[in-house]
Formats: C-alpha cells, structure tokens, sequence
C-alpha cells in the first residue's frame, strides 16, 4: 500500500463551477481496483469480513492502519475478475466511496470533497446521477455521497484509536506466510503486521478489561479469526493461472 490514496490518479475538490454538468456512473465495475492487493479497512467492517478474507496491519511511517487482503501477489486483485466484476461477498467502504474521497486541511479540522476525474465513470454525457441540479443545486445523490463520507471519517477516527491501543501495547508484530501453489509455485507474503497471541495472552487482567470496555478486544478476535483464510485467499490464484495460460496458448494458436 505504497500510494497513499491507492486508487485516485486526479482527486480534485468538487465544485459547482467546474462539475455543474457532472454526471457519475459508479458501482458497474470495479476495474479501477484489479491491481490493489489490499485496501484500508475500517473497524466497523471487521465482523463482515473476518468470515471470508484476511484482515492485516499495514503501515506507512508511523501511521498503521487494519487493511483487508485482496491478493496475494502485488499488483493482482483476486476478488475483480478480466471485466471488473467483483467476485467477494462484501466490499470494503474504501471502494465503495469511490471516485469520492474527503481531503483534510493541514490542521485535520475541516475536509473538502473531491473527486477522481480520472475515473471511466465520471461524464458529462449524463450517464449515471448528476452532482447538481440545473439551478446549481446539489442533488440527493451528491448528498448521499457527502452523509456516506461523513460517516466514513467517523469510523476512521474509531480505526485510528484501535491502531494506537494496539501499538501502546506493542501487540503488532511483522508476518510472514508462504504458500505452495497447486502448480508448485511457491508464494510469500510480508510487509504486513498482525496481533501476536503470545504477547495478547501476557496482558495483565485490567489491560484486557480496557480492550474489552474499549471493543477492541473482540476486534481482535476477528482478526486473529480472519488469518485462517490465508490459504482460501491464496488458493483463489490457481484458477487465475490456468486461465492465463490458457489464453496464451489461444493467442499463440
């Protein structure tokens, strides 16, 4: 998860004067994620999806944030198929909220909405639901959009204090896991953190209780839950590459 916003290539803030005759067609395909192999979760999120993918720490400088695993390999999303449909049962707010995205003030006080113009969806041809009306308006979409983001900050300032806890505690520790794949390829995956049993098991009684007033500690649990899908995840590449090669041998004949 090197760049910092992942998905947006050309955010800019929404405007009247410049998106008055926007229009934006969401949600038909999530192509614009087929090469993130992870994504931020939000921890509000933990319990619909510790059941079918894996939920890890990532980091960047001194800010870790929990992510959920899309692949295992960098650069491939295994849960987008070759024409952008999504193949996992749930999906993450992050990509939800897309083009969309609040960017802050250098003070963290206020936020600006903006919007990924470089998306496939985003027209002034009409397609989709317009951010304005003909008066200049917003329209009932915009603020939808608006409410979801809002709420969206919400629960990221409820991840961040998960992170802190976790980090004060010093629960986070480096993974590492490697897979053998049907065709004998063998795959490792690093870079990422996860809760150490050993160090959650020698916390002193009135620390577990703060976890536990907190949520955290049940957040916890589905995480460690969650790592069990590991191989499930890994097994999803198999399929892929015989698709793969099966297509370079159509070309080739």
């Amino acid at each position: 998860m090197s760049k910092q916003l992942l998905i947006y290539d050309n955010a800019v803030p929404v405007t009247r004067q410049r998106h008055g005759n926007l229009s934006v067609k969401a949600g038909a395909s999530f192509g614009f994620a087929a090469t993130v192999n992870s994504v931020p979760l939000m921890a509000a999120e933990f319990a619909q999806v510790a059941s079918d993918l894996t939920i890890v720490f990532a980091g960047q400088g001194g800010e870790v944030v929990p992510a959920v695993l899309l692949g295992i390999r960098d650069g491939e999303n295994l849960l987008v198929d070759a024409e952008g449909h999504w193949l996992g049962r749930y999906i993450p707010a992050f990509l939800r909220r897309y083009p969309f995205v609040f960017s802050s003030s250098p003070d963290g006080q206020s936020f600006t909405l903006c919007v990924d113009e470089a998306f496939e969806g985003v027209n002034e041809n009409g397609r989709g639901e317009r951010l304005f009306d003909v008066d200049g308006n917003q329209t009932q979409y915009l603020q939808g959009v608006l409410s979801f983001l809002q709420a969206y900050q919400v629960q990221f300032q409820r991840t961040r204090a998960l992170t802190e806890r976790l980090r004060e505690l010093s629960l986070l520790e480096p993974m590492q896991a490697q897979f053998t794949l049907r065709s004998g390829q063998v795959l490792t995956l690093s870079g990422f953190e996860a809760v150490s049993r050993d160090k959650l098991k020698a916390l002193s009684g009135d620390q577990l209780a703060a976890l536990s007033a907190a949520d955290d500690l049940e957040l916890i649990y589905l995480h460690l839950q969650s790592l069990r899908n590991l191989q499930a995840t890994a097994e999803r590449i198999s399929p892929a590459i015989a698709e793969s090669s099966a297509a370079v041998q159509e070309t080739a004949a």
